[in-house]
């Protein structure tokens, strides 16, 4: 055995009677002897930590053990070849975190991972922010951040590059977009973006509009003070925009959905085990025609509270297909301030439709969309006649 071997060899040793905690272990003076089937499942590490030690030997500059170990874990993310999952360093972490509060510095634009491409697509800008302005919108493809090439695997890099370092506001960043066969360059400022995420008025002496924008931490609230002041102006039918609404929180659009539809199934998932589970809806329904509006921007939770309102027979959908995003994610933060995002389980409809990379079909499919609200506004009062 060559000197190296026996170096690795060593290292592992210590690797392994540090993790074992719940096997038999036989202590021999300073050594502890493991069964064979546990030395099998970390012997698979001989191979990384290996080209540890070459790195932290051969490497021209001085290496930094977080940055190897960050960079050990985001590969072993990476090796489950899903757009949606992925580790986050504590800054990384921070920011996601900051993303779903509703208020922080950037250029004001959702994004996601298309599992059709490689790209960075555009789900929407969010109105009046710098990345509307500067005339970015949905369906687009971000293919290069300041210059450098990024892909759907770099989607936590160039969220960074974006957002540029914290609180500076005013600065500018390099998007290269592709849109359909054209690819053009733009500068964008950063700026403050405080998102209210829920907007409505009453259209008529009867029905009533609302807007939701995404599903952040203040959504619901928003939510319930929108709609409690349209019901306090005559209202009996209900149009529910979720076009360009890139999705967000579970728990908040299973909040909303329990105040829409009453009794009844507003989504169910399945892990890889073949476990499901249901989440249920158990309030007084709204009891008026409700119309969602829908694009190819509308993903996600978007999709999870459409399919609700149609499924439960509370209402319809019209508009386009939407963005087809069936997997559920889990986020979890570790103790030391890092982070992870895991794809737990896929969701179904509550009829039973598995949408992830087909979408959800409009009931009523209006491809203009300046012709969109009125078809929606028609469909209710004809239902409220």
């Amino acid at each position: 055995m060559s000197k190296k071997k026996a170096i690795i060899g060593a290292v592992l040793l210590v690797v392994v009677t540090t993790l074992v905690t719940s096997t038999m272990q036989i202590a021999l003076g300073n050594k502890v002897i493991i069964s064979r089937d546990v030395y099998e499942g970390y012997k698979k590490y001989n191979k990384l930590l290996a080209l540890e030690g070459e790195i932290k030997n051969s490497f021209y500059k001085d290496t930094s053990d977080e940055n190897l170990t960050n960079g050990a874990i985001k590969g072993l993310f990476m090796g489950l070849d899903d757009v949606y999952s992925q580790y986050y360093t504590k800054k990384e972490f921070d920011s996601l975190k900051e993303q779903t509060s509703g208020s922080y510095v950037g250029i004001g634009i959702y994004i996601s991972a298309d599992p059709k491409d490689e790209y960075i697509t555009v789900i929407s800008p969010i109105q009046g922010s710098p990345a509307e302005k500067s005339g970015i919108k949905s369906g687009d493809k971000i293919i290069k951040v300041e210059g450098k090439t990024v892909t759907s695997k770099d989607l936590d890099k160039a969220v960074g590059m974006m957002k540029g370092e914290a609180n500076k506001k005013g600065t500018t960043v390099e998007l290269t977009i592709k849109r359909e066969d054209k690819e053009m360059t733009m500068d964008v400022k950063r700026e403050e973006i405080v998102a209210d995420t829920v907007d409505g008025k009453m259209i008529d002496d009867e029905v009533g509009y609302m807007q939701i924008t995404t599903f952040s931490e203040n959504t619901y609230d928003e939510f319930k003070e929108t709609l409690s002041k349209l019901k306090e102006k005559n209202l009996k039918g209900l149009v529910i925009d979720l076009r360009d609404n890139g999705g967000g929180l579970l728990d908040i659009c299973k909040d909303i959905a329990d105040e829409l539809i009453g009794e009844g199934t507003i989504v169910y998932t399945k892990d890889n085990k073949g476990n499901t589970e249901y989440l249920k809806s158990n309030k007084e329904k709204l009891g008026i025609p409700i119309a969602v509006l829908t694009n190819e921007g509308s993903a996600s939770a978007s999709e999870i509270l459409t399919a609700a309102i149609i499924d439960n027979k509370e209402g319809i959908s019209v508009g386009t297909t939407t963005f087809g995003k069936g997997l559920v994610q889990s986020v979890r933060g570790l103790k030391d301030g890092t982070g992870y995002k895991l794809t737990t389980a896929q969701y179904f409809t509550p009829n039973g439709d598995y949408i992830n990379g087909k979408g959800i079909k409009p009931t009523i499919e209006e491809k203009d969309e300046k012709k969109q609200l009125q078809t929606a506004v028609d469909w209710i009062k004809e239902q409220i006649k």
